[in-house]
């Protein structure tokens, strides 16, 4: 059981780190240079691995390699985000002084969505103990889909909830200043292009803590870990957006990596309910096994997809968000079909 005041006191840095993180960006709208995105990237990396230290000493080595590990998986699974980030920002043709807004949302949205999934993964887990098996099952599910369809990605214009919100409300294709509202020629209160990214980035945001809660439950079933691993690793993002953009495209296996680390996390799940609940005498992963396998999948896909790159430039990586693929494949190959006719 954490005590109330190191909640508070975890909490109240997430918030001030996330003001901090929208001052910089709403003083003074801006395109982030490779030295900035450095320095703030190098500094939350720091706070987080300060903070890791500093529940090692006061909680134990169990807590803070439990910690370390939740917060390397949510790391690694946040550069998917980063990838759709991307992909949506290009598709709505931001500017990039108005990126960085972009990104915040999507950073404080994503966190809000995770405090609701640890709240009810928590009290499914602690209720009923197969939750772990439905967890395990699920993570193996989405790591063999992110193998199928590692050379797709997600279709922007498919998403159900920006369909609706451009069919419903009147829009303008101008930016405004980076608003989200404005009035027309006529006086009419339209929406900008930059609520539109908002609702995209909002959904996405909900698929990708679908996956990430379950992995870091696999790490461990601790809610305050849970938490501060997810939340010291979404922020920062914003500038790790801009240090790392022109090397996402190189990482060509991150679907394969991803895969292994969701799989071994599912695999390690569904050993910790048969030893917890069936045999003592059926295996568990501990976690600083875990930790090590973690690290190795990301030190090896990270090498190989950059000697991979090396040797052929062409092929570029591509984001493994998996939901919706089957339909959008079939909505794109059925007017091929329809053309090429009977044979």
């Amino acid at each position: 059981m954490v005590s109330g005041w190191a909640w508070g006191i975890t909490i109240g840095l997430v918030v001030v780190l996330l003001a901090v993180d929208f001052l910089v960006a709403a003083r003074r709208p801006h395109v982030v240079s490779m030295g900035e995105a450095t320095f703030w990237s190098v500094l939350y990396v720091g706070i987080a691995l300060a903070f890791g230290a500093v529940l090692w000493a006061l909680a134990g080595p169990q807590a803070g390699t439990e910690y370390i590990a939740g917060w390397v998986v949510e790391k690694s699974l946040s550069v998917d985000n980063l990838f759709v980030f991307v992909i949506i920002m290009t598709h709505f043709a931001v500017p990039g002084e108005y990126q960085q807004k972009v990104l915040l949302f999507g950073i404080a949205a994503a966190l809000v969505m995770r405090v609701v999934f640890i709240v009810i993964g928590a009290a499914a887990i602690s209720l009923f103990s197969w939750t772990f098996v439905v967890f395990g099952l699920f993570l193996i599910y989405t790591a063999v889909q992110l193998v199928r369809h590692r050379d797709e990605e997600p279709q922007v214009d498919d998403n159900t909830l920006l369909v609706y919100a451009r069919r419903v409300l009147p829009a303008t294709s101008d930016f405004h200043g980076g608003r989200l509202l404005a009035r027309d020629e006529e006086g009419r209160r339209v929406v900008t292009p930059l609520l539109f990214v908002f609702v995209a980035i909002g959904s996405t945001d909900l698929l990708f803590a679908l996956d990430s809660i379950p992995a870091v439950f696999g790490i461990t079933s601790d809610p305050f870990i849970v938490f501060a691993a997810n939340a010291f690793a979404l922020l920062g993002l914003r500038a790790l957006y801009f240090l790392i953009q022109g090397l996402l495209r190189k990482l060509v296996y991150l679907a394969i990596g991803l895969a292994l680390i969701l799989g071994f996390i599912g695999v390690k799940l569904i050993l910790a309910f048969l030893h917890q609940d069936v045999s003592p005498s059926i295996p568990h992963v501990p976690t600083p096994l875990s930790l090590a396998v973690i690290l190795l999948i990301l030190v090896v896909t990270t090498v190989a997809s950059l000697i991979r790159s090396k040797r052929h430039p062409e092929e570029r990586a591509h984001a493994v968000a998996v939901r919706g693929h089957h339909r959008e494949r079939a909505h794109r190959e059925a007017p091929q079909a329809r053309r090429r006719g009977p044979g």
